[in-house]
């Protein structure tokens, strides 16, 4: 199995809100971990509404996670298509079959167990809309934590809610043996709390006076919980605050420092590529967004990549820019 430096093989891209991008970053974000010479595959975990395959050009999968849910194949990687982009391969998400967006404990178990085997050096999840059980255990199995946003009061207040129900699956699930830690985050979200809990801080505090050792396991797996933040679509210098209020609120209120990985601007070449079901950016690599998305996966290689592989990659995609722009790695997919 191929591993990175601090196991960051695993991505998972979030952010609770519908059309943000979250599909489009993925598939974009693969494409430049690619150019630098990464194997990638990209999994649309989206089990209610997949759509990746489509922004990739392929309209009728010939597998999709519905083989492996129903036990058609035995292994996961039996459902990676071949995408005909080099360095990337696609597993589709199973939105045609009755079920399919609410597996059972042993189906997710099998997909989670076997994610982490799948032959490449970064997996990334493309996550669907919302705050269901299996979209928080996908991010939160995920050693790479990406949550997308925009500038927009409702994506702020979505991604901000998808990040504090992450963090609560999170705790509720390490600690669900601990009645009274379990408690109090109820109390948290009660109309009529027996104690205040308004936020991590207070949880801290109460529970450092019930057990010091549960108190230090918390703090532990609060310092765990690293979270990458990325806004997408900015049109002004004012959308860049955004970020900014996001790592505000999540440290006042849930005691976690996330970390800003890049912006994407808004760019009328994105929407042209999905009309068109070619992959964004292969046919406009000269875009703005295009030269963010690649600096996204730079910083990714240069943190989270094997460091004797990092010169082998820039000389890769120098090679590649020589030969042509990124649509050299792109042939259509049979439909």
């Amino acid at each position: 199995m191929i591993q990175t430096t601090n196991g960051k093989k695993l991505w998972a891209i979030g952010g609770g809100k519908g059309g943000i991008g979250k599909s489009i970053f993925t598939l974009g974000l693969g494409i430049s971990l690619a150019r630098l010479g990464k194997k990638v595959i990209l999994m649309d975990a989206d089990l209610g509404g997949a759509n990746l395959h489509t922004l990739m050009g392929v309209r009728y999968p010939t597998h999709t996670l519905e083989d492996f849910l129903l036990k058609r194949v035995e292994n996961l990687e039996d459902t990676v298509l071949d995408t005909q982009i080099e360095g990337i391969g696609l597993i589709c998400g199973a939105d045609d079959i009755l079920g399919a967006a609410n597996p059972t404990f042993s189906q997710k178990i099998r997909v989670l167990n076997q994610i982490e085997s799948l032959p490449a050096d970064f997996v990334l999840l493309d996550l669907g809309a919302g705050t269901s059980y299996n979209t928080l255990d996908f991010f939160n199995y995920s050693a790479g934590k990406i949550a997308l946003f925009t500038s927009q009061a409702t994506s702020l207040q979505n991604v901000y809610g998808f990040l504090k129900n992450a963090l609560f699956r999170k705790i509720s699930r390490e600690f669900s043996k601990e009645e009274y830690l379990i408690w109090l985050l109820h109390q948290s979200g009660s109309k009529n709390p027996e104690v205040t809990v308004e936020s991590i801080s207070d949880l801290l505090a109460l529970v450092e006076k019930k057990n010091e050792e549960r108190h230090e396991e918390l703090r532990q797996l609060l310092r765990d919980f690293q979270v990458l933040l990325v806004v997408n679509m900015v049109k002004t210098d004012r959308d860049f605050q955004a970020a900014q209020i996001i790592q505000n609120v999540c440290h006042r209120f849930l005691e976690l420092s996330p970390q800003i990985l890049g912006y994407l601007h808004y760019d009328q070449a994105i929407e042209q590529a999905v009309n068109q079901m070619v992959p964004f950016p292969l046919n406009a690599d000269k875009s703005r967004a295009a030269g963010e998305l690649k600096d996204i996966a730079q910083v990714i290689i240069e943190k989270y990549a094997p460091a004797q592989s990092l010169q082998e990659a820039v000389d890769q995609d120098q090679g590649a820019a020589a030969s042509g722009s990124w649509s050299s790695f792109w042939r259509r997919a049979p439909a």
